[in-house]
């Protein structure tokens, strides 16, 4: 995160673009992990005593479950010992657990903000520590103020779907779960510490249609509560405490593009053809049956993937075949006669869950997840195939299995298929088994099999958010290394084509399903590559419509053939945008 001062009092900050738009109001303060509401109250003085025995209490069991954790310490884990007694002597800190007490006395407040001012306070005073070993000292006591702070909150948690005021939330991170409690009527948009370019919470933003900025850094401990902000999430802006210069200018610009908004959508009845005549499929990507509402307002011809683990992530348990066969069955009736596209769980990997899997992993992008969790719980995976084939004699449904990256999973994945069959027929079910069935091409050594894998299959999807991050080797929610994922890089655009050929040559369906699919940008190579199936975010539908209506595909792939041979990001980027400058839709790049 960059900060720039302007005049006294306002603040530019400098993040990533989580989804477009521009809001302003005042701040809403969430706690670092996203999800409780730390409220601000007096306490009168002689209550004060009872607020500093609560917080005594709540420190005292901290300190009890933490030394539980030391004694059940194994022999082979003997290296966290100093790192864990460290943090027991840090329970009663003078500089955390004194500076606290003496907070909750001078200023009357409740001990939860008093703890939380006083842990922001000692993270800033340690971010400017240039000596790694003492600025690791202050992580330590922000762990432990977050212990604290856990017995503090108990059950008086207040969930992000409670808020009840027109607010723009400002949190550490937010979970996918997190974001789909929002609240359209009350939060006109969020800012987080965290998050990179594509993060699953930023797509849920996109489909919300509200403003975010994520993968600021630091942006909790620079914002108080009812602040005024200006968030600008296409230009990855946000603003606090701005001027009335600022803020006229703002208003007039958050003017702008909801016209422009306005204006894009009045079209988004009319049909997907390129100006010499090439239908173009657009569909949309929705994690939750509820947004087929969105799907449908927005015209897209079909759902291009559903993301089933977002059930799991609700029930917070494991759904159960007939909890599944429900939401399936709902969803394609809603649908019918338009295709929906079913992708089977991707758990694990940064949707990690441990109720469904305890084990925690080192690298979890790269460990048990997806396909390769299905495979090794077939139990799990056939009863969510059994739950598809059922809903499938309901409507139109396709079956996509996620993270494929060899031939050996896909024919596992047919065994299962065929076990799932079996089964049914056995329970005398009604099911169709005679649906597509397709994989996602995500990882390189897909790619690289791409032709063979296409003699399994009836049709590929390219998640380009993962491919783009295996591919890159970097971390997409990692701000830090967030300019590195682009999808126009020169070695992405060659897989692409890659992926195209085989499946041209395998005469198999190819679809596009990941958010490189829906950036405008992005547009002009997807189309000259050779894609006609685009599944997206559905808030982006109708300005990926107007442009396509407007675009010549014989152009686009006489322009590919040029952009192929560039060797970097930024000659790619400047090309299109000097090619189709006038195609391009609305971008106020005035601050």
């Amino acid at each position: 995160m960059k900060i720039n001062r302007t005049v006294k009092d306002q603040i530019i900050l400098r993040g990533i673009s989580g989804s477009p738009g521009i809001c302003i109001g005042k701040a809403y303060l969430v706690d670092r992990e996203g999800v409780n509401l730390i409220k601000r109250y007096p306490v009168s003085p002689d209550m004060l005593p009872n607020e500093i025995d609560r917080f005594k209490n709540a420190v005292d069991k901290a300190k009890k479950d933490h030394a539980k954790a030391i004694d059940a310490l194994g022999d082979d884990l003997s290296e966290n010992l100093n790192i864990l007694e460290t943090h027991m002597v840090l329970f009663k800190d003078k500089m955390l657990y004194g500076k606290t007490i003496e907070t909750i006395t001078n200023d009357q407040i409740n001990a939860e903000w008093a703890l939380r001012r006083v842990s922001r306070r000692i993270s800033r005073m340690f971010d400017q520590i240039n000596d790694p070993y003492l600025r690791a000292r202050g992580n330590d006591i922000i762990q432990v103020s977050d212990k604290i702070m856990n017995y503090l909150v108990g059950e008086a948690d207040l969930r992000i779907s409670e808020i009840n005021k027109r607010v723009i939330i400002v949190a550490h991170d937010l979970s996918p779960a997190d974001t789909s409690q929002i609240q359209l009527e009350h939060i006109k948009g969020f800012v987080t510490d965290r998050g990179g370019k594509d993060s699953h919470t930023s797509i849920v933003a996109k489909s919300l249609k509200i403003p975010s900025v994520i993968g600021l850094g630091n942006v909790t401990a620079n914002i108080n509560n009812d602040a005024i902000l200006i968030v600008d999430g296409s230009a990855g802006i946000v603003i606090i405490n701005p001027d009335e210069d600022t803020l006229f200018r703002y208003e007039d610009k958050m003017a702008r593009f909801e016209a422009y908004r306005a204006d894009i959508e009045r079209e988004s009845h009319l049909p997907a053809i390129t100006a010499d005549g090439i239908p173009i499929n657009l569909l949309a990507n929705i994690e939750l049956v509820e947004e087929v509402v969105s799907a449908k307002d927005n015209k897209a011809a079909g759902i291009g993937l559903f993301r089933t683990e977002f059930l799991c992530l609700d029930l917070n348990r494991l759904p159960t075949e007939d909890q599944m066969l429900q939401k399936y069955k709902e969803l394609v009736e809603l649908m019918q006669p338009a295709p929906v596209t079913i992708r089977t769980l991707d758990i694990n990997g940064d949707k990690f869950n441990p109720y469904i899997d305890p084990v925690e992993e080192a690298n979890p992008a790269l460990g048990l997840r997806a396909v390769r969790f299905c495979l090794e719980n077939e139990a799990v995976f056939i009863a969510q195939i059994k739950a598809i084939l059922r809903a499938a004699a309901f409507g139109n449904i396709k079956l996509l299995i996620p993270m494929i990256s060899c031939v050996e999973e896909i024919i596992g994945v047919k065994s299962c298929i065929d076990k799932a069959v079996i089964e049914l027929e056995s329970e005398d079910r009604i099911f169709n088994k005679d649906i597509p069935l397709g994989i996602m091409i995500e990882v390189p050594s897909a790619v690289m099999m791409a032709r063979e894998l296409a003699g399994y299959v009836d049709f590929f999807s390219i998640g380009t958010n993962d491919l783009i991050q295996y591919s890159m080797a970097i971390d997409r929610r990692n701000s830090r290394v967030a300019h590195l994922y682009q999808a126009l890089n020169p070695a992405v655009l060659k897989m692409i084509r890659l992926i195209v050929d085989a499946a041209t040559e395998k005469d198999i369906e190819l679809v596009m399903c990941g958010e490189m699919a829906g950036d405008p940008i992005n547009i002009p190579v997807l189309l000259g590559l050779g894609l006609t199936n685009l599944s997206m975010n559905a808030g982006a539908i109708p300005v990926i419509k107007k442009m396509i209506r407007s675009m010549n595909v014989s152009k686009a792939r006489k322009d590919v053939q040029t952009i192929l041979g560039f060797q970097t990001v930024r000659e790619i980027v400047d090309y299109i945008q000097k090619e189709y400058r006038d195609l391009l839709p609305y971008k106020d790049n005035e601050e």
